[in-house]
């Protein structure tokens, strides 16, 4: 592992409760990232030597936001690119929007990613609070991406492995197994899924932190707890091919999870993401510190 990214889930709350999210964010979720163990985790990603971005992401960050004005400047201040992901839910205006972001920029914000589809707003809306965002961000100054997700089609086009997921189809895990995985989509045989198509365990680049310790590339599957260990020792000590989840998963993809389990799943999938899902989903008893947390398998 030579992480370069360190992803901060600072909650999972989101004021939206979207059908295709991979942690079953909500208005509901109540975990949130305390400012000392987020602080930390920057401090740490540092010293690590070879991280030189950091991400804050939800849920909804700026729910949080005297939280996020601190980690921006902490991370500024250590010499990282700072970016955060939104849904831009607080820009009624372009205006409105600008007074929320300029403060983040003088605290040393270098990059903001708007999620801009047909989950986060109404399609009536000509212009959608994301795009107000993107706009108030391009006026001042700051680098701007767009992470805009389609309605799920069937089997995702591919993306080079280790990158985040910026658009394209619905990856099935998460809440979209549950409320997207129509019987219409068209499915492929659950063998036919011998290799993970997003995630390079074995050179994993970034990993997400969440609000309880956990580290995971690829959400729900854990490489480490922060709570436990530190992040240089989590990275020392990082062996894919030994771990029960991930090193199956390396060998031959959701299916090697289904024949070295001899799980009951041996049916249609939509994509490799809809069987490792339901695959970890039925493993969670058996391996809870690898597959956690219960959040992300809608068990919070």
């Amino acid at each position: 592992m030579i992480l370069t990214g360190l992803h901060l889930l600072l909650t999972y709350r989101c004021l939206y409760e979207c059908d295709h999210c991979f942690v079953y964010s909500s208005p509901k979720a109540e975990a949130t990232m305390p400012l000392a163990m987020a602080l930390d985790a920057v401090r740490q990603a540092r010293e690590l030597g070879t991280v030189n971005e950091i991400y804050l992401e939800g849920g909804e960050p700026f729910l949080h936001y005297p939280i996020m004005v601190e980690v921006i400047r902490e991370a500024s201040r250590l010499g990282l690119e700072i970016g955060i992901v939104t849904n831009g839910y607080f820009a009624v205006t372009v205006e409105d929007a600008e007074v929320w972001l300029k403060p983040l920029l003088e605290a040393g914000l270098s990059s903001v990613s708007v999620s801009d589809d047909t989950f986060h707003s109404d399609e009536s809306e000509e212009i959608t609070p994301a795009a107000r965002t993107a706009e108030a961000a391009r006026n001042l100054g700051i680098n701007v991406g767009t992470i805009c997700i389609e309605p799920p089609r069937g089997i995702c086009d591919g993306k080079e492995k280790g990158a985040p997921v910026l658009g394209g189809d619905v990856r099935f895990r998460g809440r979209a197994v549950e409320k997207l995985a129509d019987e219409n989509l068209p499915r492929k045989s659950w063998d036919s899924f011998d290799e993970c198509p997003d995630e390079d365990f074995e050179k994993i680049g970034r990993l997400h932190l969440d609000p309880f310790g956990y580290l995971y590339s690829c959400q729900g599957v854990v490489a480490g707890n922060l709570k436990e260990k530190s992040l240089a020792e989590i990275v020392r000590e990082y062996q894919p091919a030994t771990e029960p989840i991930i090193g199956p998963l390396m060998r031959g993809g959701p299916a090697a999870l289904v024949r070295e389990y001899r799980l009951p799943l041996e049916g249609q999938y939509i994509d490799a993401c809809h069987l490792c899902y339901l695959a970890r989903k039925m493993l969670r008893e058996r391996y809870p510190d690898h597959l956690a947390p219960p959040q992300v398998y809608g068990d919070a």
